[in-house]
């Protein structure tokens, strides 16, 4: 199996991967800048040259005209030596044009004129004037294509520069789009580290959570980094040893229930005893005695039989038995189960809403709402109206009851679902209750993975049942 690092290392790996995607886009970018800085050295270089070239061209050109014609005139040496010096700088000159790009067939055409001119040169005396004459007429000639190499020059110039433009805006939208490329991969490599990176803390969220809510029966195993892997062990330790005290718990609340109920029993039956006379006609203050035992034996035994019915509850609570359930049926049932206790009052039941179908235990669901229906019952003033509201919310299911009662005081609303906690407003009639009916709620509810809710929009008592729609 693949062990992966700890969360510390694969951050930094993430974090090196992308730096290093980006880094290398940067390098590219310098890489592709400094080529194209020398593209453009390059190009300005050659390009002053072919306009030095052409330009010294026709200042050659110039001085073999002059040096050429006043020999052949004068017929003089030391001008002859000129014009050759002149014709040999020329040569050199259209040569380093050629060198630079220009087309060889003009600078073979320009050497040919120049040939013609220096073959005037050679002859008698008696034909200097009129080959002088001619060579005036050759180096027009000549002028013309230093002109035209010069424009040849200036063609290619603005050749390269065009060239050079396009590459420079060729590699401006590959550098783009490389950019952008580069920008958006790093994006998603953060997004999917992200992602992955937060799914085990998001796993061990829901593991704590579920520890919360006393969840015990599912497995603590989250995949992922070293220390999520060492985290996620640790929670499963302490899901085991709660799973442990848990079942202490349970173990002692019903030794200790059994333990009490014996003598708690033969206390009864011996106060029984007294009250009938068994031993012995009692006086009136004997008897004041034995009823206030008598009632303080059963006040104990329903004490007794609530603590392990709470115990029981919340065992149960994480052992669901699911199928799907007609929210509306299902209240009409409680209901009609309760109808002498609602009935007794004169009181009216209303069952509305919409026809929902959920994915829970009907039997633990019903305790539920059958235990707020109890209350409600209970709390509610003769001829007041009891009233369950079914209704669709995002993601969710709510169950709201309303009675016509006088409402939880603003003191006891913190803790209302405590186990055997009463509030101060209890009805002057009814029978004392236990203090477990909300807790139990809370329980079944908590184990289909919603919440109950008490709302303040009195006058009377509002509950709220909030069940996810995949409950």
């Amino acid at each position: 199996m693949l062990r992966l690092g700890s969360f510390r290392q694969l951050l930094l790996f993430a974090f090196l991967l992308i730096t290093a995607l980006l880094v290398g886009v940067a390098l590219r970018s310098v890489l592709q800048y400094d080529a194209l800085m020398t593209q453009s050295r390059n190009a300005a270089q050659r390009a002053l040259t072919l306009s030095g070239a052409a330009q010294s061209l026709a200042e050659r050109s110039a001085a073999m005209e002059r040096a050429g014609r006043q020999s052949l005139v004068l017929n003089d040496a030391v001008l002859r030596r000129r014009f050759e010096d002149a014709t040999r700088d020329a040569y050199g000159v259209v040569q380093r044009l050629v060198d630079n790009g220009l087309a060889p067939e003009a600078a073979d055409e320009w050497r040919k004129q120049s040939g013609a001119i220096e073959a005037l040169l050679a002859g008698p005396q008696e034909t200097a004037l009129a080959r002088e004459s001619s060579m005036a007429m050759q180096f027009r000639d000549l002028d013309t294509q230093n002109t035209q190499l010069a424009q040849q020059a200036q063609v290619l110039i603005q050749t390269q520069n065009d060239a050079l433009a396009d590459r420079i805006e060729s590699a401006r939208i590959r550098l783009m789009r490389e950019v952008l490329a580069a920008s958006a991969l790093a994006l998603a490599l953060a997004l999917a580290f992200g992602v992955w990176l937060a799914r085990p803390f998001k796993r061990l969220e829901r593991a704590i959570v579920g520890l919360g809510e006393n969840r015990l029966d599912e497995p603590i195993d989250i995949r992922g980094p070293a220390d999520v892997r060492r985290v996620s062990e640790q929670l499963e330790w302490l899901r085991l040893r709660l799973t442990e005290l848990d079942a202490d718990k349970a173990r002692f609340l019903r030794h200790i229930s059994h333990e009490l109920k014996t003598p708690l029993a033969a206390l009864r039956e011996g106060v029984s005893l007294l009250e009938d006379g068994v031993t012995g006609a009692l006086n009136p203050a004997q008897r004041e005695v034995t009823t206030i035992l008598q009632q303080n034996t059963v006040s104990l035994q329903g004490q007794i039989e609530a603590l392990l019915r709470f115990n029981a509850a919340a065992f149960e609570a994480r052992q669901l038995k699911r199928e799907r359930v007609e929210l509306l049926g299902l209240i009409e049932e409680q209901v009609h189960g309760q109808r002498l206790q609602w009935q007794a009052l004169a009181l009216a039941v209303k069952v509305e809403g919409e026809e929902i179908r959920v994915s829970a235990d009907p039997d633990k669901l019903g305790t539920a709402i059958a235990n707020l229906l109890s209350n409600a019952i209970r709390f509610s003033e003769r001829g007041g109206t009891i009233r369950f509201v079914v209704s669709s919310a995002p993601g969710a299911v709510h169950i709201d009851i309303t009675d016509a009662g006088p409402g939880i005081a603003q003191a006891d609303r913190e803790r209302i679902f405590e186990p055997f906690f009463r509030g101060e407003r209890q009805p002057e009639y009814a029978v004392k209750g236990s203090g477990i009916g909300l807790s139990i709620v809370q329980e079944y509810i908590a184990a289909h993975g919603g919440r109950v809710v008490l709302l303040d929009d009195g006058p009377g008592a509002h509950f709220r049942i909030e069940l996810p729609r995949s409950a």
